[in-house]
């Protein structure tokens, strides 16, 4: 009796494993690039790279970010620092590689850093190719730009030779491209010279404890500037129909579904 009762017990077992949904494997998507990308500590606060609020355009339960840029590093110092190589080794199918230098490999005044035209050309076409190793896909996108107008009020290019080699290495190699450098400068130039400051780390003495004596920072931006090109990196997900991600976008909560009814002079703001 005891042997038919445990049969019985292993039979349900077994079928119960086998009736059981399994759930469906996450996309993972790494970011790799510098500090307009990479997550911030408090101390530097409001600082914040455009990696930070990217995770909250996505549905958590399918997609996960993995913010893996790193603050002053350049196509060559991300490869010799030995940060690209742990992430093409945990790459699996249908991950996601979105890659953004060029501030860093532009800078010749910093020979610790600067990458040459052709070198950055190699470098990103070794990130592509062993990105696709794994058969996860990559996706290029040019240098975010600098805020920087002239006297006639016009946002200037800042990343002339990086974004075009980014531009034709994702030709050559038919990689998605997100031309960031194009979209943020029509953004800071929608903005214009002054209000644009809002989306960088612009801070007059006192405005926070962690910068008493001010920022002027045209190149690293605050919180509402890391949302903005956030949404343009979003936006180009969903224009370009980038398999997976674009199916794959945050969800309102029912309450923010609605329709917000116009609140009277007198209302009160609710509780969350």
């Amino acid at each position: 009796m005891l042997n038919k009762i445990a049969c019985l017990s292993l039979l349900l077992a077994l079928l119960t494993a086998f009736t059981t949904p399994i759930p469906p494997k996450k996309i993972r998507l790494y970011l790799i690039g510098d500090s307009t990308i990479a997550q911030k500590v408090q101390q530097v606060f409001p600082e914040t790279g455009w990696g930070m609020p990217l995770a909250t355009f996505f549905d958590t339960a399918a997609v996960t970010v993995h913010n893996r840029a790193q603050n002053g590093r350049s196509t060559r110092t991300y490869l010799t620092d030995n940060r690209w190589q742990p992430i093409v080794d945990a790459l699996q199918p249908q991950d996601y590689v979105f890659i953004q230098f060029g501030h860093n490999d532009e800078a010749e005044n910093y020979t610790d850093r600067y990458t040459s035209p052709a070198d950055y050309r190699k470098n990103l076409i070794k990130f592509v190719t062993e990105t696709r190793s794994r058969k996860a896909y990559p996706v290029l996108i040019t240098p975010v730009t600098r805020r920087k107008f002239n006297q006639q009020g016009q946002q200037q290019e800042t990343h002339v030779a990086y974004s075009a080699t980014t531009i034709e290495v994702a030709r050559a190699y038919q990689v998605p491209l997100i031309d960031l450098d194009k979209m943020s400068r029509e953004l800071l130039q929608q903005f214009g010279e002054e209000n644009s400051k809002l989306l960088f780390l612009q801070l007059a003495p006192g405005d926070h404890p962690n910068y008493p004596y001010g920022k002027q920072d045209n190149t690293h931006f605050s919180e509402l500037g890391a949302r903005k090109m956030a949404q343009l990196v979003v936006s180009q997900v969903v224009a370009q129909k980038l398999p997976l991600l674009a199916d794959h976008l945050a969800k309102p909560t029912a309450k923010n579904a609605v329709a917000p009814v116009p609140a009277g002079k007198d209302e009160q703001p609710t509780t969350p």
